[in-house]
């Protein structure tokens, strides 16, 4: 019972931990990445469609990306897309497809960008909180349905909490290493 409870959580982290580096990959650091654009949503048809499935993103260069449609008709729509999206991105289009230049980013920028790494971290800190507070709860109500003795429970307990605590620590290096990037000149 409590490695069922265990190996649950573990999967509940890991899941974290993808989204994170995610959610990560989103916020600009200078440097050009594909993932700049994964929540870029152009109006295709009149339906709402995310840009990685009307086009191929590439970035060829450290300082640009390339976006390659594969409905030439679809070139405006995704420029007005990237526009609007907030990026900061401005495209140049040549009827066929986008080259989007990432231009350098200032001091004050790259503050506000680290601001917002930190702010994701501990939205996901408070996620992987949440997760130890159901697996202590699932342990709780093990011990309360007598599957699994006071001693088991406590053993379980201490194991949540370490792995919960290995979860914290592995956050905080992709944390800083995300701040390292967006710092780095």
């Amino acid at each position: 019972m409590t490695e069922e409870i265990l190996k649950q959580l573990r999967g509940q982290m890991a899941e974290t931990m993808v989204s994170l580096r995610r959610d990560l990959a989103r916020i600009r650091a200078g440097r050009a990445t594909p993932a700049l654009l994964d929540h870029v949503f152009v109006d295709y048809y009149g339906s709402s469609t995310a840009l990685n499935k009307l086009a191929t993103v590439s970035a060829p260069e450290a300082r640009m990306l390339l976006v390659q449609p594969f409905d030439k008709k679809t070139v405006a729509s995704i420029d007005k897309a990237i526009r609007s999206a907030g990026l900061g991105l401005s495209p140049i289009g040549d009827g066929t497809l986008l080259r989007i230049p990432i231009p350098e980013l200032n001091e004050e920028r790259r503050r506000e960008l680290v601001k917002q790494v930190r702010k994701e971290a501990e939205t996901h800190r408070v996620s992987v909180r949440s997760h130890r507070r159901d697996a202590n709860e699932l342990l709780k109500d093990a011990e309360n349905e007598k599957e699994i003795t006071q001693d088991d429970h406590r053993v379980a307990h201490e194991k949540v909490q370490k792995i919960t605590d290995e979860a914290i620590t592995q956050i905080d290096e992709i944390v800083k290493t995300k701040e390292n990037e967006i710092l780095s000149v």
